[in-house]
């Protein structure tokens, strides 16, 4: 299951790239998400690991390593996403004296489940959507 969405942020690409850097941010605009700790030591590079506690649709603990930065450009982590693979990225461009940013996901669904992906792609793209839309109200406030 793999989908994209796009928002401009109203913001220098690399403000907004430094915020995405730091994971333990994603609780603040990530509505499924209590907490998100970097687990190795040093500021964010690729291999750098953390675990992070998902809370909706079920409580779990979940790992994410970056694998790719670019800085103020692109960001990938992979790891689990409710037991699931997953790699997601953020790409940024400047768009109009803000940034532009591409959200890539491509959550990998096991057997029997990926017969569900027509009907959870839309209610999974929409949620990241949501989520973006709070990033950009956070980032945006004066």
């Amino acid at each position: 299951m793999k989908f994209t969405n796009t928002i401009t942020i109203d913001r220098p690409p690399a403000t907004v790239f430094a915020y995405l850097l730091n994971l333990e941010n994603i609780p603040r605009w990530n509505y499924a998400l209590s907490e998100t700790r970097q687990l190795t030591p040093g500021p964010p590079a690729v291999g750098t690991r953390y675990v992070q506690t998902r809370t909706i649709p079920v409580h779990k603990e979940e790992s994410l390593e970056i694998v790719e930065l670019i800085p103020d450009q692109k960001l990938t982590v992979q790891g689990t996403l409710t037991s699931f693979p997953a790699v997601l990225s953020y790409t940024l461009d400047a768009a109009d004296g803000g940034a532009l940013l591409t959200n890539t996901v491509d959550l990998q669904l096991p057997g029997p489940l990926k017969l569900l992906t027509p009907i959870a792609l839309g209610r999974i793209k929409s949620a990241v959507a949501a989520n973006l839309a709070v990033l950009k109200q956070l980032l945006e406030q004066p």
